[in-house]
């Protein structure tokens, strides 16, 4: 849809009261009940942002939060990133509700009155805006409204985290402008606004992470709120499969070409980069393993970084604290094991040049900008 010609007022309000939601709860009459209670009701147009934490309280979706690694795995489609910080490790993921996000969206914060239990986020968290919708309407009295079911997340290239939409329905998710003119009148190829998601965030405004008040109310544009709707909700906002550039960190993407993808036993096993500065034994080290894994035949390896892997592949890899080198007599498997070496280090970010001859490779670590 476009956007309408005139410049709109747009109101946004918490609404409190709403009590502490236990598994099987009616969130929709408990939220017509506190909206009635500060002398207010719903018009047709208005959106309600609600907080997924207590959709999911009231879905039951709890679970006891004593692996949280092994509850994160479970909700986990595919492994876009991993960090190590004070010895545990952190995974931004494809979560199985949909989006991108850090740990799957699995959540120990704002649980209530139960300890040591975790929230776990719908899967179809369009089908629970489709619900609450239906009870929305049947409670209030009101045909005309939007839902949806916002959570948190980080972005890339950006620090802080924002609300965005997890779920919706009912709502335009998209404000497209293509085919029309800016203000100078000139074409608009490109622009395509997530007014869904820039909803959810301005609903946090007022609902906050700490002040206990997980709905909102949005007035005031009511162009975007569908009369009839088209069953097209938040999920459309997801990337993925082909128009999904951003599918793995940068320093994932070179491991998984060279065949440890994140998220995996072999990922463990080699190290996984840590949060913060390292130091560049522990990159090599790191390095050395990615790059022998996946190699046919046994190797021998030596030196300050990396363990004895007790295969050989034919060639001899010496690790010191300044250089690498690869030998063996078969040119081949040198050239092989110097190139995984030389991404695999790339991809840890040390500085390094490399030099292969007949039956030697040899890498200088961290040279100087006039090393040849």
């Amino acid at each position: 849809m476009s956007g309408d010609s005139s410049a709109p007022r747009v109101e946004i309000w918490g609404v409190p009261g709403i009590p502490e939601i236990r598994h099987g709860d009616d969130l929709a009459a408990l939220i017509v009940k506190s909206l009635a209670a500060q002398g207010d009701s719903f018009e047709p147009g208005d959106i309600v942002a609600i907080s997924s934490k207590v959709a999911s309280k009231a879905l039951g979706l709890v679970t006891a939060a004593g692996d949280k690694e092994a509850v994160v795995a479970s909700e986990t489609v595919a492994v876009v990133a991993e960090r190590t910080a004070g010895g545990h490790v952190t995974r931004i993921v494809r979560a199985a509700a949909g989006p991108v996000m850090a740990a799957a969206g699995v959540d120990a914060s704002n649980t209530g009155a139960d300890e040591g239990v975790l929230l776990l986020l719908p899967h179809n968290p369009d089908e629970v805006c489709r619900v609450l919708h239906e009870a929305l309407v049947s409670a209030s009295g009101v045909a005309t409204l939007g839902v949806i079911l916002t959570d948190t997340a980080g972005r890339p290239w950006r620090g802080g985290q924002t609300d965005f939409a997890l779920g919706s329905w009912g709502v335009h998710v998209y404000d497209d402008y293509r085919g029309g003119v800016d203000a100078d009148g000139r074409p608009l190829a490109v622009t395509v606004r997530a007014v869904v998601d820039e909803l959810a965030a301005a609903a946090d405004l007022v609902k906050g992470k700490v002040d206990g008040v997980p709905v909102a109310i949005i007035r005031g544009r009511a162009a975007w709120v569908e009369a009839t709707p088209t069953g097209v909700g938040a999920e459309s906002v997801v990337r993925a499969g082909t128009a999904d550039w951003f599918a793995l960190g940068s320093q994932e993407a070179v491991r998984s070409a060279l065949g440890v993808p994140p998220g995996t036993d072999v990922a463990a096993s080699v190290g996984i980069r840590p949060v913060g500065s390292d130091s560049v034994a522990a990159q090599v080290d790191r390095a050395v393993g990615v790059a022998l894994q996946g190699v046919n035949g046994p190797a021998g390896i030596s030196g300050v970084a990396g363990a004895e892997l007790g295969v050989d592949i034919g060639v001899g890899i010496d690790v010191g604290s300044d250089r690498i080198d690869v030998t063996g007599d078969n040119p081949v498997s040198v050239g092989a094991i110097a190139a995984r070496l030389d991404v695999a280090l790339w991809g840890e970010g040390v500085p390094h040049q490399l030099h292969v001859g007949p039956d030697r490779a040899h890498i200088s670590l961290n040279p100087s900008p006039h090393t040849d």
